[in-house]
């Protein structure tokens, strides 16, 4: 953060408490006035270009905002972001609790730092309603990559509306990519819906699993296993050998029964500790393989424009259902056409009727 930046919120001057006087020089006031003043979405884009990590801060807080003016300007700033994006790698992260999320994407994030990759970490919580920002934590956990100039982190807690945030968080990514971030990874921290919002924006979808955790733990993978373009077992150094060979064997003979990919890829189960760094490489090097495989077959430019026209639609549903309960005649009239409904006196059909009537009246 710059020095500039730095001083953005401090305070009106005060007084040295006998004259009156200000203790602040006038020419330090002028340029502390002058720094207030919003930038315009040339300033933004110009700071994101020069891969300025500050400014890109400040122009996803404008994405996450919900005041219309901000909506605007970080519209306009994605629009001139847009050509400079769509260069990068997309990752989905994912896992049951305590598998190691954190301590994998900096084993993995630092490699590929190592290698000349330049990341950016986004993480969707849906859990952080009960948390209060658990991520944060995540963060200060990823210590030496969030340390690094090459790489970037941005925690994004949904406040309860998953929708919205897998929405601003795609808005983020072209932003990453326009700063030069050319690997992306999108972590869930909780589980549920939030995967599918992830894997509906990237382009490799990896699930992290545990060797005997018990299947109530491992419940998860049943609603997300089809979506994974792989499964790391994580943590072998903690598990014994021969629950590591029955895992792989478990989840090899579940992937077996899915149809098989569009993208022509058969998923693959491997094994990995990001606490000793032992199969990390080989996890890269699958999702290399990956990317090669349906950069060549066609698969990924179709994945990204099915992608990109689901989250066109996907705003539109979002803008009408919000503009139809703000109208004035439909929040008039909807507690009263509600407990009908609740009493038994008004089908839910013909209530949703007469709600639609006054929208369109």
């Amino acid at each position: 953060m710059s020095q500039s930046d730095q001083h953005n919120d401090s305070s009106s001057p005060a007084g040295d408490g006998t004259n009156g006087k200000t203790s602040i020089n006038p020419n330090s006031r002028t340029q502390f006035n002058r720094r207030k003043e919003p930038l315009s979405a040339n300033e933004y884009v110009k700071g994101i270009r020069n891969g300025n990590r500050a400014m890109l801060s400040r122009a996803i807080t404008l994405i996450e905002s919900t005041k219309p003016g901000h909506r605007a300007l970080a519209q306009d700033i994605i629009g001139q972001c847009l050509p400079d994006s769509g260069n990068s790698i997309r990752i989905g992260i994912t896992g049951v609790p305590g598998v190691g999320k954190s301590t994998f994407i900096e084993t993995l994030g630092n490699r590929i730092i190592k290698k000349g990759h330049r990341l950016a970490v986004l993480a969707i919580d849906p859990s952080s309603t009960r948390s209060k920002g658990s991520i944060l934590g995540d963060k200060t956990r990823m210590e030496t990559l969030a340390n690094s100039d090459r790489a970037y982190i941005r925690p994004s807690p949904t406040r309860g509306s998953l929708g919205g945030v897998a929405r601003k968080t795609r808005e983020t990514i072209y932003l990453c990519e326009a700063a030069g971030y050319n690997t992306i990874f999108i972590e869930t921290v909780g589980v549920g819906q939030s995967e599918t919002a992830v894997h509906s924006m990237v382009d490799f979808f990896l699930l992290l699993m545990l060797a005997g955790a018990g299947d109530e733990l491992q419940g998860i993978k049943r609603g997300i296993m089809e979506m994974a373009d792989a499964i790391a077992i994580n943590k072998i150094d903690e598990a014994g050998g021969k629950a590591v060979r029955q895992a792989v064997r478990e989840y090899k003979n579940a992937l077996h029964l899915y149809p098989e990919a569009a993208s022509g890829w058969k998923p693959n189960v491997v094994t990995c500790s990001a606490q000793t760094g032992e199969g990390i490489d080989d996890i890269w090097k699958l999702i290399r393989e990956y990317i090669k495989l349906t950069r060549e077959n066609g698969y990924f430019e179709i994945k990204r424009n099915r992608q990109a026209r689901h989250w066109m639609y996907d705003t539109i549903e979002t803008h009408l259902n919000e503009h139809f309960f703000q109208h004035p005649e439909v929040k008039q009239r909807q507690p009263t056409i509600e407990q009908k409904v609740l009493e038994g006196k008004l089908s839910s059909f013909r209530a949703a009727q007469q709600l639609l009537d006054a929208y369109f009246k």
